[in-house]
């Protein structure tokens, strides 16, 4: 693996950490982020609008232009939400 790919990888570890760290201090912030997921899951650009709104409304930040991590993060979003669709 080279040097850049490694770097970029430690990168992604290291805003994941950082994130779940947010969400570990703030006990309602992963029940405030599927809220706002099922708010606009369905609506168009739903996953730039998730972004924006968990941004103005909770303690994470998701910029514009998206990381390797804030994809990651969007990502499980929609995997918990199809989970949870799977059920019913």
């Amino acid at each position: 693996m080279s040097t850049a790919t490694e770097s970029r990888q430690q990168k992604v570890i290291d805003e994941l950490k950082g994130f779940i760290r947010k969400v570990l201090s703030e006990p309602t912030t992963a029940a405030r982020c599927m809220e706002i997921a099922r708010e606009y899951r369905h609506k168009q650009g739903a996953r730039e609008a998730m972004a924006r709104e968990i941004s103005a409304q909770t303690i994470v930040r998701i910029p514009e232009e998206h990381s390797d991590a804030d994809e990651i993060f969007l990502d499980l979003i929609e995997d918990v939400l199809e989970d949870e669709e799977a059920l019913y």
